[in-house]
């Protein structure tokens, strides 16, 4: 098993080369790619040190098995053929081949078996609040069919990728010692503040970022859900919230829906108010999976339930969704 990482240098680069360790995962040899700008950094994996490569167009994926990129959609889309023309599998962790409908979009939580159908040889791994959302609805969707979502989303600054980590920090700091505050990544200043537009506003007034989770939902899904969203991007470092609230077309009672997520797979619920007991993005920093408090009955909806989840966006939203696809892969021998 030969593995490949496109844009091995940048937070979801980095956090594959953990998970990947962490999962012990099954392969022999392992190539790292990035711009000109990280070519020739090196990196340590259990053990051994490897330099990334210059991408470039031409043969170097020949002999990888597993391709995860991470280098934004445009990289992807120029680089898709070089990586797949040899039967490589892409997994893809950018918004390039999302809603291709030659191209399956998977958490495989929810529908692992998209993952076997993929006719340019590409599987989409979804934008990582429909990833952590989605984990949650699928246990709820089997006890009675959801008709709508309406989400509000609490972004930390890593979404930006690392210098926005670093910035958000660096504003802090700026602000508490009196200095005029960097703003690079951000529309606005995001140390105690929050902003409300992660990605560009469409037409309809929506961000893209919104529209993603409208979209990427009802594929995974394979559900004619409507899902309205509002996507802040808050002063955190790391793990996304959401507040979510949900129809269904019958009513679901509180502690059946708790026992429903309690025993999903990739689901851990965290659920005693009495004692403020509830997720918090602070504490769930490099978790695997997503949390689940706050679970109740919606007070304006008599088929309404609603909760609060928080998950680590980087880990569970990227990279080690990504993973789990190709072990799937890997468990039901469909690699190549």
């Amino acid at each position: 098993m030969k593995v490949a990482i496109v844009g091995a240098s940048g937070a979801v680069g980095q956090e594959f080369l953990k998970v990947l360790a962490e999962r012990n995962f099954p392969m022999d040899e392992l190539v790292l790619f990035g711009s000109e700008r990280s070519a020739g950094q090196k990196y340590t994996y259990k053990g051994k040190e490897y330099t990334v490569q210059l991408l470039k167009h031409g043969d170097d994926f020949k002999g990888v098995d597993i391709a995860f990129t991470s280098a934004g959609a445009g990289v992807s889309k120029e680089y898709a053929a070089d990586i797949t023309k040899f039967g490589a599998v892409m997994i893809d962790n950018s918004s390039a081949f999302r809603m291709d409908n030659d191209v399956p979009l998977v958490v495989p939580e929810c529908n692992a078996e998209d993952a076997l159908v993929r006719p340019k040889g590409i599987i989409a791994n979804p934008n990582c609040t429909t990833i952590m959302m989605v984990v949650v609805l699928q246990p709820l969707e089997k006890l009675s069919h959801i008709k709508r979502i309406h989400i509000a989303s609490y972004q930390a600054a890593s979404g930006a990728g690392a210098a926005a980590m670093a910035e958000l920090e660096q504003q802090y700091r700026e602000v508490l010692d009196g200095k005029p505050v960097t703003v690079n990544k951000f529309a606005y200043q995001l140390a105690y503040n929050v902003i409300p537009q992660i990605d560009v506003f469409q037409d309809n007034g929506y961000t893209k970022e919104e529209m993603k989770m409208f979209n990427e939902t009802r594929k995974i899904m394979h559900t004619d859900a409507a899902c309205s969203a509002m996507c802040v991007r808050v002063p955190s470092l790391r793990s996304h919230s959401e507040a979510v609230w949900i129809e269904t077309e019958k009513p679901i009672d509180v502690e059946t829906a708790k026992k429903a997520i309690a025993s999903a797979e990739g689901v851990q619920l965290m659920d005693d108010p009495a004692n403020k007991v509830y997720p918090m993005p602070l504490f769930l920093a490099g978790k695997d999976d997503v949390y689940v408090g706050r679970v109740r009955k919606d007070l304006a909806n008599e088929n309404g339930l609603t909760f609060w989840l928080v998950g680590d966006q980087i880990k569970k939203g990227a990279a080690l969704n990504a993973v789990q696809i190709a072990e799937y892969l890997i468990k039901v021998g469909n690699v190549k």
